[in-house]
């Protein structure tokens, strides 16, 4: 019997939480291990999961370490014949769904990288930081705007289900509150959707876990594995 795969959930406000979420409404099962984005995850030993220092990161039942959001959507996208969370391949809700997934994974959430930087760098002045904010609301308010002009007036981006293209969606969007970058009321479409979303069983669960709270899923997720133990196991598969 396969073990069940493991996905590293990074806090604080881990875009994961989205594909925490997706596993959760594919309903197959899974483990969840709590990646300290801001200690552990920096330190070496986590780099043998992930040499660029990021989370999520996915560990197979094969013992395969697959890394990259939109590389993690399409596994699960590949084991959803029920199609819970995507559509049948070549479909144009398939293609739909790709393309949201990749304008969020790319350009939507690298316009918040100004202000992370400004956040975390060390050695940029004041007013460096300053500018570097600047730039990051302009950014997230462009993006923002593409995005209301994407949705449709379907409950969800694709349809009236959430998919992965909502779980891409929802880890990132909540970063707008953090930063402070934008009025969310300026862009009723998208507050919506993330209402809706946020309001879900599913990504409550994520975040809760995220938190490290108490939480009761949809029963998918076999248990919490100590980051410790995905290392140490990790490196007695590649000393074998």
């Amino acid at each position: 019997m396969k073990p069940e795969p493991i996905l590293t959930s990074g806090f604080p406000l881990g875009s994961s939480a989205g594909l925490v979420a997706a596993f959760e409404w594919l309903g197959q099962p899974y483990r969840l291990t709590r990646v300290d984005m801001l200690g552990e995850m920096r330190e070496e030993p986590y780099k043998r999961l992930n040499g660029r220092v990021e989370t999520p990161a996915l560990i197979t039942e094969e013992g395969r370490v697959l890394t990259e959001t939109m590389a993690i959507a399409l596994w699960l996208e590949a084991r959803d014949p029920e199609r819970r969370i995507s559509f049948e391949p070549g479909t144009p809700e398939a293609d739909r769904m790709h393309q949201f997934i990749a304008f969020l994974n790319t350009s939507f959430t690298s316009a918040f990288v100004p202000l992370w930087v400004a956040l975390e760098a060390d050695e940029v002045t004041e007013e460096e930081r300053e500018t570097l904010r600047k730039f990051g609301r302009s950014f997230v308010a462009k993006r923002h705007e593409q995005l209301e002009a994407m949705i449709g007036d379907s409950p969800y981006l694709v349809g009236d289900r959430p998919t992965l293209a909502d779980a891409v969606f929802a880890g990132v969007a909540r970063w707008v509150e953090f930063h402070k970058a934008i009025d969310p009321r300026d862009y009723p479409r998208i507050l919506a959707l993330r209402q809706r979303i946020e309001a879900d069983p599913s990504f409550r669960f994520a975040v809760a876990i995220e938190d490290g709270k108490p939480a009761i899923g949809s029963g998918a997720m076999k248990g919490l594995t100590p980051l410790a133990d995905v290392l140490r196991d990790m490196g007695a598969a590649l000393a074998a």
